[in-house]
C-alpha cells in the first residue's frame, strides 16, 4: 500500500514522506506527482522524480487505482499489426500518455474477432480509463457500446462515427492530391491506382479520381482493387502492366502494396522510376530503405498519434465535450521511385 501516514514500514522501504523530505516538498506535492497533475511547477516534479528514483521508490498501482478509482491504463485496440505506419503512430500516442503518467495496453482486433470474442471485451474487465481504436476495426457496433462506458477515440481511420468519439486522422483527400500531382506534374497521362478498402481507400481512391478528372485525364485512368498487403500490390500491378495501354505511373494505397508494385515491375523487366513510376502512401520505415527509397506520402503518423492521447486526455477532463474530426495535414516525400516517363 501507499503510506501516506508518515509512518516508515518496518522494512525500511522509502515511504511518500521520505521522497518528501528528500525533494524539500510536502507529502501533499509528491501525491500530486504521482498521479500526473499538471499543477506542479517543471523543477518541484523533476525534484520528486530525482528523489525517487534515489530512494527507490515505487508506489503501489494497485492501491492507487483504488484511492483514485482509476487504473492509470489506456486500451489500445489495433486493427492490424503488420502495418508499419501503426508504430509511429503508437509512438506518438504513448509519449504523451507516458507523460501524463498512463500505460498503454494493447490488443490485436482481428485476433479477437476471429476467435468470437468482443474486441472490447478485454479492456472493459481491466476497467481501464479509456480505449483508442487505431484503424479500420471489424466490428463497430462493439466500439459504440464501450462508447458509452469510458472516453474512447478512433485513430488513423475516419469511421466509424458514433456520438461522443473523437475521431483523429491524416486527410487523405490532401495527401492523395498531392500524389496524383506529383505524377501529371512529371508529364505522366496514363496514372493507374492500386485501391484499398474502408473509408480510408475509398477517400484516396475518390480523390485520384477527382484529380485526373480535374485535370482532363479521366482517360487514362485505371484502378485495381487490392487488399493493402505486398501480396495484393503485386498482383493488382501485374494485372496493370498486362493489359493494355499499360500505365507509366502508379499510386499505391499504401507502401506496402507499393513495395509489391515494385516487385512486380522488376519481374516483368521494367526499370522503375524509367520505365514505371511509383508513389506510395503513409512514409513508413520502409520507404526509407535504401534500395526502395520510395516516393511517398507522409502521413503524419506520429501527429497523428499525440492528437489522439491528447483528445482522450481532453475527454478525462470534460467528457462530455462535442466530439470532432481532427485531421493532420500530409506531405509528399519525393525519393527515387518518380521521375517523368521515358516518352515524355
Amino acid at each position: 500500500m501507499i503510506d501516506v501516514s508518515g509512518r516508515t514500514p518496518a522494512d525500511g522501504r522509502p515511504t511518500i514522506r521520505t521522497v518528501a523530505e528528500r525533494a524539500g516538498v510536502s507529502k501533499s506535492l509528491v501525491s500530486l506527482v504521482l498521479r500526473g497533475s499538471d499543477q506542479v511547477r517543471t523543477e518541484k516534479r523533476e525534484a520528486v522524480l530525482r528523489a525517487m528514483d534515489e530512494l527507490g521508490y515505487r508506489p503501489n498501482a494497485a492501491a492507487r487505482s483504488l484511492s483514485e478509482q482509476r487504473t492509470r491504463t489506456v486500451g489500445v485496440l489495433l486493427h492490424d499489426l503488420r502495418n508499419p505506419w501503426f508504430v509511429d503512430l503508437l509512438d506518438g500516442l504513448n509519449s504523451l500518455l507516458h507523460d501524463n503518467g498512463l500505460h498503454m495496453l494493447m490488443a490485436d482486433a482481428r485476433l479477437n474477432r476471429r476467435i468470437g470474442q468482443d474486441v472490447t471485451r478485454p479492456f472493459l474487465d481491466l476497467q481501464v480509463d479509456g480505449l483508442v481504436a487505431i484503424g479500420t476495426l471489424p466490428d463497430p457496433a462493439a466500439l459504440g457500446a464501450a462508447a458509452q462506458r469510458m472516453p474512447v477515440v478512433i485513430a488513423g481511420t475516419r469511421e466509424p462515427e458514433l456520438p461522443g468519439v473523437d475521431v483523429v486522422a491524416g486527410d487523405d483527400e490532401h495527401g492523395a492530391r498531392l500524389a496524383v500531382e506529383h505524377l501529371i506534374g512529371l508529364g505522366h497521362r496514363t496514372i493507374a491506382h492500386i485501391a484499398g478498402y474502408g473509408a480510408v481507400g475509398d477517400l484516396r481512391r475518390r480523390t485520384f479520381e477527382a484529380t485526373l478528372r480535374a485535370h482532363g485525364l479521366a482517360d487514362g485512368m485505371r484502378v485495381e482493387p487490392c487488399d493493402m498487403t505486398e501480396e495484393g500490390g503485386y498482383r493488382a500491378t501485374v494485372r496493370l502492366l498486362s493489359g493494355p495501354r499499360r500505365p507509366t505511373a502508379v499510386f499505391a494505397v499504401n507502401d506496402i502494396a507499393s513495395v509489391g508494385a515494385l516487385s512486380a515491375a522488376e519481374e516483368l523487366g521494367l526499370r522503375v522510376p524509367r520505365d514505371l513510376s511509383v508513389i506510395g502512401y503513409d512514409n513508413t520505415s520502409i520507404s526509407r530503405l535504401r534500395h526502395v527509397w520510395l516516393t511517398t506520402v507522409d502521413n503524419a503518423g506520429h501527429d497523428v498519434g499525440r492528437r489522439a492521447a491528447r483528445c482522450l486526455l481532453d475527454r478525462f477532463t470534460d467528457p462530455g465535450h462535442p466530439a470532432g474530426v481532427h485531421l493532420s495535414t500530409p506531405t509528399l516525400e519525393v525519393r527515387g521511385t518518380t521521375a517523368s516517363p521515358a516518352e515524355a
